[in-house]
């Protein structure tokens, strides 16, 4: 008997009350590899394999073409009503009320299955760029959304805080990642942030802290030395270990729009029928997570507008519709 929709959420979520993306596992049972040589690398060469394992973030230029990153940002502006060249549609309220309060200005766009973020997903350099990270083919890719972070106004301003989306202390082999839709060299424009000082020092800093402390958002008082404004381009791939406390910066610019879309790969998860049965379902209906920090479209664009995107041989693996061999 086939499930209902209802069943499957209730079935398949386990992030019903912590930040993390529910498309994929809290944690893989396989751990996040630890070694790599030249000859075992794709996309990564050595010395970025190093700043990866020393600072908990790497960059893959390029992973997507340019031309790739501007057709999925024009979709972007379409799906959300607003025109690049107009400030005045820039700022609205938001469409649905969202758990997670420190994200309500950041600018997340509610949209997860379209064709072009699944072609940016099923893209062979950005899989690779996770199958190094991991050490594995057998990869799924989650299901995620996009961002348009706008220039702070009154009414829409947005201070920027650094958390986790998982708690550092059930130690979660687990990355995320983020591709630059547009050019992100301005430090002033919003974008991705991280303090690598703390994932290298976490467990020496915790033993500072407050026995009650926020697990998901560290006091980063006195810390702000050691933030890293992450630059980024057009198509570049940032991709980043969950234990790396990060957020999105305040966009201080005048008139500059940081334009993204989420993404990120773990370990395929086969055995879990509920999970693989969801994840079908979404692509194939243009479900939306559910989740502490995924309100959802409630205009239902996907469902009405969209059809199921196409997918290529890789991507029905990174969906788990066709299994790994």
């Amino acid at each position: 008997m086939c499930k209902s929709y209802f069943e499957m959420q209730m079935t398949y979520n386990d992030h019903k009350d912590i930040p993390g993306n529910p498309s994929t596992a809290k944690s893989s049972s396989l751990k996040l590899r630890d070694s790599a040589d030249a000859n075992s690398l794709k996309v990564l060469s050595i010395e970025d394999w190093n700043f990866w394992l020393h600072n908990g973030y790497v960059v893959i230029k390029n992973a997507i073409t340019r031309e790739q990153a501007k057709k999925t940002a024009e979709f972007l502006w379409e799906f959300e009503e607003k025109d690049p060249n107009d400030p005045s549609t820039w700022y609205s309220s938001p469409r649905a009320e969202i758990q997670m309060k420190e994200l309500q200005g950041t600018g997340m766009v509610e949209v997860y299955n379209h064709q072009y973020l699944w072609e940016n997903r099923q893209t062979e350099r950005v899989y690779n760029a996770f199958s190094d990270i991991w050490g594995t083919d057998k990869l799924w890719t989650t299901i995620d959304r996009a961002n348009l972070n706008f220039p702070i106004q009154p009414g829409f301003d947005y201070k920027g805080f650094i958390h986790w989306d998982y708690d550092p202390e059930t130690k979660p082999q687990n990355v995320q990642g983020v591709i630059a839709l547009e050019d992100q060299l301005d430090p002033e424009m919003g974008g991705f942030q991280c303090i690598p000082w703390l994932y290298r020092n976490y467990e020496t800093w915790k033993l500072s802290q407050p026995k009650d402390r926020n697990p998901f958002q560290p006091d980063t008082k006195g810390l702000e030395e050691h933030f890293e404004k992450v630059l980024l381009e057009a198509g570049d791939l940032l991709i980043f270990n969950s234990l790396q406390p990060h957020g999105i910066r305040p966009n201080n610019s005048k008139n500059k729009i940081r334009i993204a879309q989420y993404v990120s790969m773990m370990p395929a998860e086969e055995d879990n029928s509920s999970l693989k049965e969801w994840r079908i379902n979404s692509w194939k209906n243009r479900i939306a997570p559910e989740g502490h920090a995924f309100p959802g479209d409630p205009r239902k664009w996907e469902q009405t507008r969209y059809e199921t995107a196409s997918l290529s041989p890789l991507g029905e693996k990174l969906l788990g519709l066709s299994p790994w061999v």
